[in-house]
């Protein structure tokens, strides 16, 4: 099985509203799926259901974008984002 390819890594997350920033490597889009990795017990994989660029909804983003995203579960700063 290849390697997942990581793009992105968690920049700061808001506990209250569920969002991770996600400092991305690698283009994302809506319908990606996405692994969130760190720590010893945070490894988990969903789809990306909305992406936000300064506050505003966009469908995809590029590289070098900082994106907001809600996350199904809780994640840090620091953490790898890895396209599952």
């Amino acid at each position: 099985m290849a390697k997942p390819k990581q793009i992105g890594v968690v920049s700061n997350y808001f506990a209250n509203i569920k969002v991770a920033a996600i400092k991305l490597t690698s283009p994302l889009k809506i319908g990606d799926r996405v692994q969130i990795k760190g720590g010893d017990e945070t490894d988990f994989k969903q789809k990306i259901r909305s992406i936000q660029l300064n506050h505003e909804k966009i469908d995809k983003a590029k590289k070098g974008d900082e994106i907001g995203t809600k996350l199904n579960k809780k994640a840090r700063k620091g953490y790898k984002v890895f396209k599952a």
